[in-house]
Formats: structure tokens, sequence, C-alpha cells
């Protein structure tokens, strides 16, 4: 039996989650929405491709949590985007609301599910789902820190000239443009410290280019990006669904690593078929560690505006 993922939202990022995999073609996919005919519309153009594709991906497009029954991976993408001028924080009750109800609604359908939560303030909006669903720290995962990494090495490559492939770095701490934390002392190009490559005017530029990626999008067409979050959080799905055990950039609840206790924040942690199986602790700068302390400090903050 093919396994099965719940994508939750209908919107751009949702679809395009939805495309990656009937690319990657080793699951069916259920596409949920509260917009009548919107996730039915888009699941049909999409098994529409699947010709053209090659792909035997079985889509259902579905406003019923009915059809989302037994899923393996449910991705909560819904909520509100950002507009230009809004924080990832002013969006916090808004989506909260949202995620709580939808979290409810994806573990009376899929108890054994493990959730990969993408709706912003992600960290926080991840708290507010473990709070409703009592999963274990495992079973539900905040995407953040691949998308983040994937500018960080993005914005490295472009600057070097170098091949997307061959840059090696990752960004922990919060999905917000103040609280995430590119991690220089571990950034590899073609297994060459970039500090060997770049100057720290440079490598400064770009670690501030990549605080504000997010930003950046949103100023250019006005919301929020789809592409990239997509594929950034279907490798996720992929390291779990196959349990290939991959370490991973993403906001798991520590429990004492690093010193923090009792909040979100992203991580570098092992996915395989048991969720988020494992935290890599690495050593870090201390400015380095200081920054993961503090951005511990913003996602509980964040959390706590969150109304019961």
């Amino acid at each position: 039996m093919r396994k099965k993922v719940t994508i939750v939202g209908a919107g751009a990022t949702g679809g395009s989650m939805v495309q990656v995999l009937q690319l990657k073609d080793y699951c069916d996919v259920v596409l949920i929405d509260v917009v009548e005919g919107l996730p039915q519309g888009k699941a049909l153009d999409l098994a529409q491709a699947g010709p053209f594709v090659g792909s035997d991906t079985r889509i259902t497009g579905t406003n019923d949590w009915k059809d989302t029954a037994g899923s393996d991976v449910v991705v909560i993408t819904s909520g509100v985007p950002r507009k230009p001028g809004m924080s990832r924080e002013d969006l916090v009750n808004t989506n909260a609301g949202i995620v709580k109800d939808v979290a409810k609604n994806v573990v009376k359908h899929s108890p054994d599910t493990t959730i990969v939560e993408f709706a912003n303030p992600m960290d926080a909006m991840t708290a507010a789902a473990k709070k409703v669903t009592k999963l274990p720290r495992n079973r539900i995962i905040g995407q953040g820190g691949m998308l983040d990494s994937a500018r960080f090495r993005t914005f490295l490559a472009l600057e070097l000239g170098a091949s997307f492939k061959d840059v090696y770095a990752y960004v922990l701490g919060g999905h917000t443009d103040t609280s995430m934390v590119p991690i220089v002392s571990h950034a590899l190009v073609g297994g060459v410290p970039v500090r060997q490559l770049l100057s720290k005017d440079r490598i400064d530029a770009v670690v501030e280019r990549t605080r504000k990626g997010g930003t950046e999008i949103v100023g250019l067409m006005g919301t929020s990006a789809w592409y990239a979050p997509a594929w950034a959080t279907i490798e996720m799905v992929d390291s779990i669904l196959l349990d290939r055990k991959r370490t991973m950039p993403c906001s798991v609840y520590l429990k004492g690593e690093y010193g923090i206790k009792d909040s979100f924040v992203g991580v570098l942690a092992q996915l395989g078929a048991g969720g988020a199986e494992k935290v890599v602790e690495v050593e870090l700068e201390p400015e380095e560690l200081a920054a993961l302390k503090k951005a511990a400090d913003a996602v509980r903050e964040v959390a706590g505006l969150v109304k019961d």
C-alpha cells in the first residue's frame, strides 16, 4: 500500500507541495481546504498532468477531513500569508486559531501521523499545535530552517559564483528576520570553509540578506514565497516517509539540548520514520550559541501571545 500525505491548505504553497510530491511519485496525496471547489480543482488539474509527468500519484482534493484519515504525514500550510510591512509576529493570533483547529482535526483522523508545521510565525504555531494535540516532540516538527538554509546556500553560491550543489551551510534559531542564526562557522563550499573564500564584510552581507530573504520576496511580489518553501518542506517529508535518516535544520521542541528547555527552536535533527528521531548537537561558537538561546527566548515570547 502506498504511503499517504495530506497537505492542509490549497494555496500557492500547498499546491506546489502537491506538485513536488507528484514528481517524486512515492505516495498518494490529499489536498484539503475550507474553500469549496479549490482543492478539488487543483487536484484535478495536477492529476491531468500525470501522463506528462509519468507519475501514478493519486491526488484527492477535498473539504472533508474524513478523506485525510490514515495519513502518514500531514503538512499544515493553512494560515494568512504575510503582506508588505507585516512581520511574522503580527500573524500570531489569527494563524494560531486556524492552526489549532486544523491540528485537532489532523490527530482526530490520523492519530499516528507526523505533523510538519509550515504556517507562520512557524515556531510559535508549532508550539500551539503541540499544545492542542499533545503529540510527542518527535512527531511535530516545524519547517523554517530548511528554507532559511536554502536561502543562505543560494546567496553564498551567488556571491562566490559557485555551484549550488557545492555549498553546504545551515541556519538555526527561529524562523523570523531577527531570530534566525546563519551558522557561518560550519559553512563550506566544496569542503572549504567559507571564511577562507570571502571577507568578513561579504559574509556579513550574505548573512543579512539571508535573514531578510523572505522579506525581500514579499517586497517584490506582495506576498510570501511558495516554490522554495514547497521544495524545502517536501525534502523533510521525503526523509520521514522513506526513512532516509537525513540530518536537517528544523524546529524541534528542546528538552535541554544547547541548554534550552521547553521551547521550539531550529536545530539540526535526524528525520526518519519516527519523525524527528534525534537532535544533533554541534559545537557552536560562543556568539552563535548565545544567538540560538536568544532565539528560543523569542519563540517563547511569541508563543506566549497565543490566546487559549
